[in-house]
Protein backbone atom coordinates (compact mmCIF):
# COMPACT_ATOMS: atom_id res chain seq x y z
CA UNK A 1 0.00 0.00 0.00
CA UNK A 2 2.87 2.39 0.67
CA UNK A 3 4.04 1.89 -2.92
CA UNK A 4 0.51 2.64 -4.16
CA UNK A 5 0.28 5.83 -2.09
CA UNK A 6 3.72 6.89 -3.30
CA UNK A 7 2.63 6.51 -6.93
CA UNK A 8 -0.57 8.44 -6.20
CA UNK A 9 1.54 11.26 -4.79
CA UNK A 10 3.77 11.24 -7.86
CA UNK A 11 0.62 11.29 -9.99
CA UNK A 12 -0.75 14.29 -8.10
CA UNK A 13 2.52 16.17 -8.52
CA UNK A 14 2.63 15.44 -12.27
CA UNK A 15 -1.05 16.35 -12.41
CA UNK A 16 -0.22 19.72 -10.84
CA UNK A 17 2.24 20.47 -13.65
CA UNK A 18 -0.19 19.13 -16.27
CA UNK A 19 -2.96 21.34 -14.88
CA UNK A 20 -0.88 24.53 -14.81
CA UNK A 21 0.55 23.97 -18.28
CA UNK A 22 -2.74 22.91 -19.86
CA UNK A 23 -4.44 25.86 -18.17
CA UNK A 24 -2.00 28.22 -19.86
CA UNK A 25 -2.56 26.50 -23.19
CA UNK A 26 -6.34 26.65 -22.72
CA UNK A 27 -6.19 30.38 -21.91
CA UNK A 28 -4.11 31.11 -25.02
CA UNK A 29 -6.19 28.93 -27.34
CA UNK A 30 -9.56 29.82 -25.84
CA UNK A 31 -8.89 33.57 -25.85
CA UNK A 32 -6.58 33.97 -28.87
CA UNK A 33 -7.11 30.84 -31.01
CA UNK A 34 -3.35 30.18 -31.04
CA UNK A 35 -2.02 26.62 -30.68
CA UNK A 36 1.06 27.52 -28.64
CA UNK A 37 3.59 24.75 -29.28
CA UNK A 38 6.30 26.88 -27.61
CA UNK A 39 4.64 26.28 -24.23
CA UNK A 40 7.10 23.57 -23.20
CA UNK A 41 10.08 25.78 -24.03
CA UNK A 42 8.56 28.65 -22.02
CA UNK A 43 8.02 26.24 -19.12
CA UNK A 44 11.73 25.44 -19.31
CA UNK A 45 12.55 29.17 -19.42
CA UNK A 46 10.64 29.65 -16.15
CA UNK A 47 12.88 27.08 -14.45
CA UNK A 48 16.03 28.64 -15.91
CA UNK A 49 14.86 32.10 -14.90
CA UNK A 50 14.56 30.93 -11.27
CA UNK A 51 18.04 29.36 -11.57
CA UNK A 52 19.55 32.62 -12.89
CA UNK A 53 17.79 34.72 -10.24
CA UNK A 54 19.29 32.50 -7.53
CA UNK A 55 22.83 32.14 -8.88
CA UNK A 56 23.35 35.56 -10.46
CA UNK A 57 21.13 37.80 -8.36
CA UNK A 58 20.95 35.94 -5.07
CA UNK A 59 17.13 35.97 -5.31
CA UNK A 60 15.64 32.90 -3.65
CA UNK A 61 12.72 30.62 -4.39
CA UNK A 62 9.91 32.75 -2.98
CA UNK A 63 10.71 35.84 -5.01
CA UNK A 64 11.37 33.62 -8.04
CA UNK A 65 7.77 32.40 -7.83
CA UNK A 66 6.72 36.00 -8.47
CA UNK A 67 9.49 37.34 -10.70
CA UNK A 68 10.11 34.41 -13.07
CA UNK A 69 6.50 34.26 -14.41
CA UNK A 70 6.54 38.05 -14.88
CA UNK A 71 9.88 38.01 -16.73
CA UNK A 72 8.93 35.10 -18.99
CA UNK A 73 5.44 36.56 -19.42
CA UNK A 74 6.98 39.81 -20.70
CA UNK A 75 9.11 37.75 -23.10
CA UNK A 76 5.92 36.06 -24.29
CA UNK A 77 4.21 39.42 -24.82
CA UNK A 78 7.16 40.54 -26.95
CA UNK A 79 6.73 37.39 -29.06
CA UNK A 80 3.03 38.11 -29.44
CA UNK A 81 3.60 41.73 -30.46
CA UNK A 82 6.42 41.02 -32.91
CA UNK A 83 5.28 37.72 -34.45
CA UNK A 84 2.01 36.15 -33.40
CA UNK A 85 -0.20 39.20 -33.92
CA UNK A 86 0.37 38.95 -37.67
CA UNK A 87 -1.28 35.51 -37.71
CA UNK A 88 -4.65 36.78 -36.48
CA UNK A 89 -7.43 35.45 -38.67
CA UNK A 90 -5.23 32.89 -40.41
CA UNK A 91 -5.48 29.12 -40.16
CA UNK A 92 -4.37 27.54 -36.84
CA UNK A 93 -1.64 25.68 -38.71
CA UNK A 94 0.40 28.87 -39.18
CA UNK A 95 0.46 29.58 -35.45
CA UNK A 96 1.37 25.96 -34.69
CA UNK A 97 4.29 26.01 -37.15
CA UNK A 98 5.57 29.37 -35.90
CA UNK A 99 5.44 28.41 -32.22
CA UNK A 100 6.99 25.01 -33.00
CA UNK A 101 9.88 26.78 -34.70
CA UNK A 102 10.24 29.14 -31.73
CA UNK A 103 10.33 26.15 -29.37
CA UNK A 104 13.17 24.56 -31.36
CA UNK A 105 15.13 27.82 -31.39
CA UNK A 106 14.71 28.46 -27.64
CA UNK A 107 15.59 24.89 -26.71
CA UNK A 108 18.56 24.89 -29.07
CA UNK A 109 19.98 28.10 -27.61
CA UNK A 110 19.73 26.84 -24.01
CA UNK A 111 21.10 23.42 -24.95
CA UNK A 112 24.05 25.02 -26.71
CA UNK A 113 25.03 26.97 -23.58
CA UNK A 114 24.06 24.51 -20.83
CA UNK A 115 24.15 21.07 -22.44
CA UNK A 116 21.56 18.39 -21.72
CA UNK A 117 22.42 17.58 -18.11
CA UNK A 118 20.34 18.90 -15.24
CA UNK A 119 21.34 21.83 -13.05
CA UNK A 120 20.42 21.57 -9.34
CA UNK A 121 17.96 23.98 -7.74
CA UNK A 122 17.63 23.67 -3.98
CA UNK A 123 14.34 23.30 -2.12
CA UNK A 124 13.79 26.34 0.16
CA UNK A 125 14.54 25.74 3.83
CA UNK A 126 10.91 26.32 4.85
CA UNK A 127 9.74 23.42 2.67
CA UNK A 128 12.39 20.85 3.50
CA UNK A 129 11.66 17.60 5.31
CA UNK A 130 8.43 15.68 5.39
CA UNK A 131 5.45 14.58 7.43
CA UNK A 132 4.57 11.07 8.54
CA UNK A 133 0.87 10.61 7.74
CA UNK A 134 0.78 7.09 9.16
CA UNK A 135 0.12 5.38 5.84
CA UNK A 136 2.91 7.19 3.98
CA UNK A 137 5.71 9.75 4.30
CA UNK A 138 4.78 13.04 2.57
CA UNK A 139 7.64 15.37 1.52
CA UNK A 140 6.59 18.91 2.45
CA UNK A 141 7.68 20.43 -0.85
CA UNK A 142 5.62 18.01 -2.92
CA UNK A 143 2.54 18.68 -0.84
CA UNK A 144 3.14 22.41 -1.30
CA UNK A 145 3.34 22.00 -5.09
CA UNK A 146 -0.04 20.24 -5.24
CA UNK A 147 -1.83 22.77 -3.01
CA UNK A 148 -0.26 25.86 -4.58
CA UNK A 149 -0.98 24.64 -8.13
CA UNK A 150 -4.63 23.99 -7.26
CA UNK A 151 -5.00 27.48 -5.74
CA UNK A 152 -3.42 29.16 -8.79
CA UNK A 153 -5.60 27.15 -11.19
CA UNK A 154 -8.83 28.02 -9.37
CA UNK A 155 -7.80 31.69 -9.05
CA UNK A 156 -7.15 31.85 -12.82
CA UNK A 157 -10.52 30.23 -13.54
CA UNK A 158 -12.24 32.76 -11.26
CA UNK A 159 -10.41 35.67 -12.92
CA UNK A 160 -11.46 34.66 -16.43
CA UNK A 161 -14.96 33.31 -15.78
CA UNK A 162 -16.26 35.41 -12.85
CA UNK A 163 -14.73 38.90 -13.04
CA UNK A 164 -15.32 41.96 -15.19
CA UNK A 165 -11.76 41.79 -16.54
CA UNK A 166 -12.39 38.20 -17.64
CA UNK A 167 -15.61 39.29 -19.33
CA UNK A 168 -13.67 41.96 -21.23
CA UNK A 169 -11.10 39.35 -22.29
CA UNK A 170 -13.75 36.96 -23.58
CA UNK A 171 -15.62 39.76 -25.35
CA UNK A 172 -12.42 41.07 -26.95
CA UNK A 173 -11.78 37.70 -28.58
CA UNK A 174 -15.37 37.01 -29.63
CA UNK A 175 -16.32 40.45 -30.98
CA UNK A 176 -13.29 42.79 -31.05
CA UNK A 177 -15.02 45.45 -33.17
CA UNK A 178 -17.82 45.93 -30.65
CA UNK A 179 -15.38 46.00 -27.73
CA UNK A 180 -13.28 48.68 -29.45
CA UNK A 181 -16.45 50.78 -29.71
CA UNK A 182 -16.51 50.90 -25.90
CA UNK A 183 -13.00 52.37 -25.84
CA UNK A 184 -11.16 49.20 -24.81
CA UNK A 185 -7.70 48.58 -26.27
CA UNK A 186 -8.20 45.11 -27.76
CA UNK A 187 -4.62 44.48 -28.98
CA UNK A 188 -3.31 45.28 -25.49
CA UNK A 189 -5.77 42.87 -23.88
CA UNK A 190 -4.78 40.12 -26.33
CA UNK A 191 -1.09 40.69 -25.54
CA UNK A 192 -1.76 40.58 -21.77
CA UNK A 193 -3.74 37.37 -22.20
CA UNK A 194 -0.86 35.70 -24.02
CA UNK A 195 1.48 36.92 -21.29
CA UNK A 196 -0.82 35.38 -18.66
CA UNK A 197 -0.78 31.99 -20.39
CA UNK A 198 3.00 32.09 -20.76
CA UNK A 199 3.39 33.19 -17.13
CA UNK A 200 1.45 30.12 -15.96
CA UNK A 201 3.88 27.91 -17.90
CA UNK A 202 6.85 29.70 -16.31
CA UNK A 203 5.29 29.30 -12.85
CA UNK A 204 5.05 25.55 -13.43
CA UNK A 205 8.74 25.61 -14.40
CA UNK A 206 9.73 27.28 -11.12
CA UNK A 207 7.71 24.74 -9.12
CA UNK A 208 9.29 21.89 -11.09
CA UNK A 209 12.91 23.06 -10.75
CA UNK A 210 13.65 21.60 -7.26
CA UNK A 211 12.01 18.28 -8.20
CA UNK A 212 13.15 17.65 -11.78
CA UNK A 213 16.26 19.88 -11.92
CA UNK A 214 16.72 22.57 -14.54
CA UNK A 215 17.29 21.13 -18.03
CA UNK A 216 17.01 22.64 -21.53
CA UNK A 217 14.80 19.75 -22.71
CA UNK A 218 12.63 19.46 -19.60
CA UNK A 219 9.57 20.69 -21.50
CA UNK A 220 10.08 18.63 -24.66
CA UNK A 221 8.26 15.48 -23.51
CA UNK A 222 5.91 17.33 -21.17
CA UNK A 223 4.29 19.40 -23.91
CA UNK A 224 3.04 16.34 -25.83
CA UNK A 225 1.23 15.03 -22.75
CA UNK A 226 -0.13 18.50 -21.96
CA UNK A 227 -1.62 18.83 -25.44
CA UNK A 228 -3.35 15.49 -24.88
CA UNK A 229 -4.71 16.84 -21.58
CA UNK A 230 -6.09 19.94 -23.32
CA UNK A 231 -7.72 17.85 -26.05
CA UNK A 232 -9.34 15.51 -23.50
CA UNK A 233 -10.60 18.38 -21.36
CA UNK A 234 -11.84 20.35 -24.36
CA UNK A 235 -9.83 22.87 -26.39
CA UNK A 236 -10.11 26.25 -24.70
CA UNK A 237 -12.01 24.94 -21.65
CA UNK A 238 -10.46 26.44 -18.50
CA UNK A 239 -12.10 24.19 -15.90
CA UNK A 240 -11.80 21.17 -18.21
CA UNK A 241 -8.03 21.63 -18.36
CA UNK A 242 -7.72 21.89 -14.57
CA UNK A 243 -9.84 18.82 -13.81
CA UNK A 244 -8.33 16.73 -16.59
CA UNK A 245 -4.76 17.70 -15.66
CA UNK A 246 -5.07 16.52 -12.07
CA UNK A 247 -7.17 13.47 -12.99
CA UNK A 248 -4.77 12.24 -15.67
CA UNK A 249 -1.83 12.69 -13.34
CA UNK A 250 -3.53 10.40 -10.81
CA UNK A 251 -4.50 7.88 -13.52
CA UNK A 252 -0.91 7.86 -14.77
CA UNK A 253 0.32 7.22 -11.21
CA UNK A 254 -2.13 4.35 -10.72
CA UNK A 255 -1.06 2.86 -14.05
CA UNK A 256 2.59 2.93 -12.96
CA UNK A 257 1.59 0.83 -9.93
CA UNK A 258 -0.73 -1.71 -11.58
CA UNK A 259 0.72 -1.93 -15.11
CA UNK A 260 3.96 0.09 -15.47
CA UNK A 261 4.42 -0.83 -19.14
CA UNK A 262 1.35 1.25 -20.08
CA UNK A 263 2.16 4.34 -17.98
CA UNK A 264 3.66 6.26 -20.92
CA UNK A 265 0.73 5.61 -23.24
CA UNK A 266 -2.33 5.61 -20.99
CA UNK A 267 -2.93 9.36 -21.53
CA UNK A 268 -2.97 8.97 -25.31
CA UNK A 269 -5.22 5.90 -25.14
CA UNK A 270 -7.67 7.92 -23.06
CA UNK A 271 -7.43 10.78 -25.57
CA UNK A 272 -8.38 8.47 -28.44
CA UNK A 273 -11.30 6.99 -26.48
CA UNK A 274 -12.62 10.43 -25.50
CA UNK A 275 -12.37 11.75 -29.07
CA UNK A 276 -14.24 8.71 -30.38
CA UNK A 277 -17.11 9.35 -27.96
CA UNK A 278 -17.03 13.17 -27.77
CA UNK A 279 -14.82 14.90 -30.35
CA UNK A 280 -15.06 18.26 -28.55
CA UNK A 281 -13.53 16.85 -25.36
CA UNK A 282 -15.13 16.21 -21.97
CA UNK A 283 -16.18 19.81 -21.31
CA UNK A 284 -15.75 21.35 -24.77
CA UNK A 285 -18.61 22.66 -26.85
CA UNK A 286 -19.15 22.39 -30.56
CA UNK A 287 -18.36 25.51 -32.54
Amino acid sequence: MQALYAQLLVGLINGSFYALLSLGLAVIFGMLNIINFAHGALYMMGAFCAYFLLNLGGIGYWWALLLAPIIVGIFGMVLERTMLQWLAGLDHLYGLLLTFGLALIIQGVFQNFFGSSGLPYAIPDQLRGGMNLGFMYLPVYRGWVVIFSLVVCLATWFLIERTRLGAYLRAATENPTLVRAFGINVPRMITLTYGLGVGLAALAGVLSAPINQVRPLMGENMIIVVFAVVVIGGMGSIMGSIITGFALGVIEGLTKYFYPEASNTVVFVLMVLVLLVKPTGLTGRAA
